[in-house]
């Protein structure tokens, strides 16, 4: 059975790569593609919607695709726990599948549980991430995702410490982790998560190089999950054996949408 794929965002750099790995796999097919301002009308007879948006789009294309009991993966950037909370109810009453992947590359995937495993053994903890200029979102969904990741595995042992975080300049905290982005040109997706206890350190990095190259095998692995998935699933660690064991992150209470901390559902691009 051949699986209809609808794409919203499927122009833009995830969007089309994502598009490419549809085409080149057996048993789906792209039947509509749609831009951020399209009619949702359009996601109508699809059995996926893949969602590769803007953080200001993506709640609204959510909604739509599970208000026609449509699963949905989503790849785009802005989605914390407490904004995820927003659609949850939504998800389980309808009985369909709403699938978060902040980052498609395994390697980032497996960088973040890492992070995740050593978190409770050191007391200071921070995330450096830096992208192309032209993603104006800040802090990224890998990021808030480690973070939220790095809170959990300290559930028994507390938050980390961040000395002076009154000060704009000591980042944004997301689950008590101090996160600081860049934005500058010559690099495409880069984090370190740097650890610190007394009298030593711990600095885990990823490098995305051909984003291309580097999400297509998490992109079919998502693919397939989404077709199935019921409920909300966080990260394409829930799909694959990484040999790392981490606490998932907690679910967090529903909120305002315009008052969701870390990546604010306001944004208006990625």
């Amino acid at each position: 059975m051949t699986t209809r794929v609808a794409i919203v965002g499927g122009t833009g750099k995830l969007g089309g790569v994502i598009r490419q790995v549809i085409e080149a796999e057996e048993g789906y097919e792209v039947t509509a593609v749609l831009g951020s301002r399209s009619d949702f009308a359009d996601l109508d007879g699809a059995d996926l919607v893949v969602d590769a948006s803007t953080p200001a789009v993506s709640i609204d294309v959510v909604r739509a695709a599970i208000e026609r009991g449509i699963n949905v993966l989503i790849g785009t950037s802005g989605w914390s726990n407490e904004r995820i909370a927003l659609v949850r109810p939504l998800v389980e009453a309808s009985g369909t599948g709403a699938v978060f992947i902040p980052n498609f590359s395994l390697g980032s995937v497996i960088g973040s549980a890492l992070a995740a495993a050593a978190a409770p053994f050191f007391p200071s903890i921070e995330i450096i991430e830096a992208h192309r200029e032209t993603k104006v979102d800040s802090p990224s969904g890998t990021a808030v995702r480690t973070a939220e990741l790095i809170a959990a595995a300290r559930a028994d042992v507390g938050p980390v410490e961040s000395p002076h975080v009154d000060q704009r300049a000591r980042g944004q905290r997301v689950a008590s982790v101090p996160i600081h982005s860049l934005r500058r040109p010559g690099v495409v997706a880069r984090q370190e998560t740097v650890l610190s206890g007394a009298g030593e350190s711990l600095t885990i990095v990823h490098d995305t190089v051909d984003p291309a190259t580097a999400y297509a095998p998490g992109i079919r692995i998502a693919l397939a999950a989404a077709r199935e998935a019921r409920g909300v699933v966080i990260g394409l660690d829930s799909f694959i054996d990484i040999g790392v064991r981490t606490r998932p992150a907690a679910p967090e209470a529903p909120v305002a949408d315009g008052d969701v901390s870390g990546q604010v559902a306001g944004v208006t691009s990625t």
